[in-house]
């Protein structure tokens, strides 16, 4: 197996804007990036056993039965329309305190459990760059293992721009400012895909 380009793949599938990277980066710029590390880690393990669990056959449900893929994309769009709204709604007094909505681990999970885009990357990932060889699963949790590698790294970028949001926007209206733009990519990145 050439491993370069699936680990490319890998780095722009991570790094490039979504609804994880959106939330690591207002989570981070809220608590901290040691804060956001849990969810950062949780959503970056819950992606990479997606490709795990795609490699070992459980991929071909969402192929056989489109209901089950629309549903799913469904409920992440409401979840994640939900959170934008959140983000879009929080008051000056909470841009720099604490907030009642923390992206927590569990939270994070979900979000790679529910998220269509996940579900068709890990899809693209095992029918594209898992080897047709005697240990295919093997394979295929290698490939899981540094699925994970990478979009760990990635995710920890996003999280040291949440941080350093906080130094660039000084002011509360700056602040608010921010946040309110985040909710709207959190949304534009929710409805993107159920509207292409």
């Amino acid at each position: 197996m050439n491993i370069m380009p699936f680990l490319l793949f890998a780095f722009v599938a991570s790094i490039t804007p979504g609804p994880t990277n959106i939330l690591v980066l207002t989570n981070s710029q809220h608590y901290g990036v040691k804060a956001t590390l849990p969810a950062l880690v949780s959503g970056c393990a819950a992606a990479s056993a997606i490709v795990l669990i795609s490699g070992a056959g459980a991929g071909e449900l969402l192929r056989q039965y489109p209901l089950v893929r629309q549903m799913m994309s469904w409920a992440g769009v409401l979840w994640l329309t939900w959170m934008s709204w959140q983000l879009f709604c929080a008051p000056a007094a909470t841009i720099s305190g604490q907030t009642h909505h923390r992206f927590t681990a569990k939270a994070a999970a979900l979000l790679q459990v529910i998220n269509p885009k996940t579900w068709m990357l890990a899809l693209a990932v095992v029918s594209l760059f898992a080897p047709a060889s005697e240990h295919a699963l093997r394979d295929v949790a290698l490939m899981a293992l540094w699925f994970l590698l990478i979009s760990v790294a990635c995710l920890l970028c996003w999280a040291w721009l949440g941080k350093a949001v906080n130094r660039v926007f000084r002011t509360t209206v700056a602040m608010v400012r921010f946040q309110r733009l985040m909710a709207l990519c959190l949304l534009l990145s929710a409805w993107a895909g159920m509207l292409a």
